[in-house]
């Protein structure tokens, strides 16, 4: 027996909905709210008037409820229907840097900054200036491929000369030879001393060398300032393309048969309240020294710059997908009498239908029995009716 208090509750609540005047058909099968037939001598006719009694024989856990009571309560309507669906494997898990679109940007050579243009959490492009260094090394390098340009070019004239001498039968031929060697090795040097300017990457004007972006991206660390000394081995920025994240996670060797490479994940943040969907693009072949287990990562889509690195996340992994024949919502399902039910709609409003259930996924369960493909049921709001349900049955028991 339902307590008295809790159907009080119950019975005020559902009365400003506007569902205190639907009719409900309890086990026996006989109407318990509306007036009773009575006869023509004013007597009541349950029990009596056998054809009176046939005339309110309805199903069990049946409920009377108009149009404009459904829309009253906030009842919203799901078909069964056949429907794939998953079965999965959660794991705790943790947001990361994409490491294939996160840089450390150093310097190719030393100096000393002297101006810095990107600040800590700016969104910067490709070829960017982030920081101008001044070197002296970059003076140096220029000078050299300036030599090499100027004994170049004599070594042209050189070689041109001694060449109209050899074809006159003046010179020799050894001093034309000479000549082409000499050629050959400047235009060397001078190609040798443009790829060490090359190398260190885009420079100003003077000893200027500037220090830009390699991509799309946003500046997570910065180690520098104006008038400080640096080198090669200075970490200056750290850039990453947050457009894109992983999510990683450890699995144990037993599930790792299940958690493949290509396998759909469903990444979700209680503290978000969101969830992207991705897939498994690595799983690791050695087990972890402390865990024992292999990291296995998915990459994200994160357009938004939600999914921040750090972020403590569950990483469900699909591991099967199969065909189910009658699907409803879980929201469809609720307890009633130690029996899962569903209300069913009918002509006159719903009914209550004890079900077997199977699997579930994201938020959707399979019916193995007890309702057919098709069949109308109650989602949203369904509790109003099993709240009904219990007023009326409390009521009818008296």
């Amino acid at each position: 027996m339902t307590n008295p208090r809790k159907l009080a509750l119950l019975a005020a609540a559902i009365a400003v909905l506007g569902l205190g005047g639907l009719a409900w058909t309890g086990i026996d099968g006989q109407a318990s709210k509306g007036e009773a037939r009575h006869d023509d001598h004013g007597e009541d006719s349950h029990g009596h008037d056998d054809e009176a009694g046939e005339e309110h024989q309805e199903q069990e856990g049946a409920l009377h409820l108009s149009i404009a009571q459904i829309e009253s309560a906030g009842i919203q309507l799901a078909a069964a229907a056949p429907r794939e669906l998953g079965t999965a494997i959660s794991f705790p898990g943790e947001i990361r840097f994409d490491e294939d679109r996160t840089a450390h940007v150093v310097p190719r050579v030393p100096g000393v900054v002297e101006a810095v243009q990107a600040e800590l959490g700016q969104a910067v492009k490709r070829g960017q200036v982030l920081a101008v260094i001044a070197s002296q090394q970059i003076s140096d390098l220029r000078s050299e491929q300036q030599a090499a340009q100027r004994r170049l070019e004599l070594a042209r004239l050189t070689f041109q000369r001694e060449q109209q001498l050899w074809q006159e039968r003046i010179s020799a031929e050894q001093d034309y030879l000479q000549a082409r060697q000499a050629l050959q090795e400047a235009e060397i040097a001078l190609a040798n001393a443009r790829q060490k300017v090359a190398a260190v990457g885009p420079a100003g004007a003077g000893n200027r060398y500037e220090l830009r972006a390699p991509f799309d991206a946003v500046v997570v660390e910065k180690h520098l300032s104006v008038g400080e000394v640096v080198d090669e081995t200075s970490n200056a920025f750290t850039l990453s393309d947050l457009s894109r994240v992983w999510a990683t996670f450890a699995v144990a060797p037993r599930d790792l048969a299940r958690v493949t490479t290509g396998r759909s994940v469903t990444v979700s943040a209680p503290d978000l309240g969101a969830e992207v969907e991705g897939k498994v693009n690595y799983v690791g072949s050695l087990l972890g020294e402390q865990n024992r287990a292999a990291t296995v990562r998915a990459t994200l889509a994160n357009p938004e710059g939600a999914w921040r690195p750090g972020l403590f996340v569950n990483v469900a992994v699909n591991v099967e997908r199969f065909n189910a024949a009658v699907v409803v919502p879980e929201s469809a399902l609720q307890n009633w009498e130690e029996q899962t039910v569903v209300f069913a709609r009918t002509d006159e409003g719903f009914q209550a239908r004890p079900v077997k259930t199977g699997r579930r996924d994201a938020g959707q369960v399979e019916i193995t029995a007890g309702l057919a493909a098709g069949t109308q049921v109650a989602a949203a709001g369904s509790f109003v009716l099993k709240s009904e349900l219990g007023k009326a049955s409390a009521e009818h028991s008296h």
